[in-house]
């Protein structure tokens, strides 16, 4: 009897664990006006968790029947040096076994690059490009990337560090006048979570990074972050509250001239 409970107890965590996903996901989609009847959704998976975990949390029979939407998967492979963190077997097991549709798509980064170095915006770019045009052959008119809440604090930081300007990742964001919309639907989750879920439910994961990750700025700036943690519970909700909380009579113009540092906003 008590091995059988200790058997039952990890399933019971791992339901519960969902069932706040499901939740926390649900109250974004809701306030952001994420999806509507009739949408089909083009999850962009890369094999990392936080991917993974947006289209098991999307791919949800009960979710879909409420809120009357189709998905896909799409995986862009690379011909950068990291195109091999995903079995691609395993991934279209994965597909398989949770009855997703799903695209394998190619994007030359090395190839197109010529003689340009190539980056993380660089390859990046070209894999959403090429998710773009998948997503328009298969008639979705959503894109939902895997980013999470740490990702876009990181992100609203990032820009006013690097490029001195006060911008975001936006939970949701129409491209194209329209014609497709990307969404966030991970925006109120955090990574220690998502990591969580991943572990207890046996996710697939990427068994190599990319060459960038360790010396990336966006390193850096988590790195500020989990220190700020330390004195306080809410900085993070803070940074992402931030954007939408803006208070434009305290916000001035200041007229940059020449080329010295004074003023100079970025690096």
């Amino acid at each position: 009897m008590k091995i059988k409970q200790e058997r039952a107890d990890p399933e019971r965590r791992l339901k519960q664990k969902e069932r706040f996903l499901l939740k926390r996901m649900g109250e974004a989609i809701n306030d952001y006006n994420m999806i509507s009847p009739g949408d089909r959704v083009c999850v962009a998976v890369s094999g990392g968790q936080d991917s993974l975990t947006t289209l098991k949390m999307l791919s949800n029979r009960t979710m879909m029947s409420a809120l009357k939407y189709s998905i896909m998967a799409v995986h862009i492979k690379t011909d950068f040096s990291c195109a091999n963190c995903v079995h691609l077997g395993s991934l279209k097991e994965t597909f398989e076994k949770w009855h997703v549709e799903h695209v394998f798509g190619k994007a030359d980064v090395v190839k197109k690059s010529k003689d340009r170095p190539v980056n993380c915006f660089w390859c990046s770019w070209n894999k959403r490009k090429e998710i773009f045009t998948i997503a328009e052959q298969n008639g979705a008119n959503k894109i939902a990337f895997g980013h999470h809440k740490d990702d876009i604090i990181e992100t609203t930081l990032l820009n006013l560090f690097f490029n001195g300007e006060v911008s975001t990742m936006n939970p949701k964001q129409e491209m194209f006048k329209g014609k497709l919309t990307i969404i966030r639907p991970l925006a109120y989750i955090e990574k220690k979570d998502i990591t969580s879920f991943a572990k207890g439910a046996g996710l697939p994961v990427q068994v190599c990074a990319c060459p960038y990750t360790d010396v990336s700025r966006r390193r850096q700036v988590r790195k500020i972050i989990e220190e700020l943690c330390h004195s306080s519970r809410v900085i993070k909700s803070n940074i992402f509250r931030a954007p939408s909380r803006v208070k434009e009579e305290y916000l001035g113009k200041i007229e940059v001239q020449g080329t010295g540092s004074r003023g100079q906003g970025t690096d």
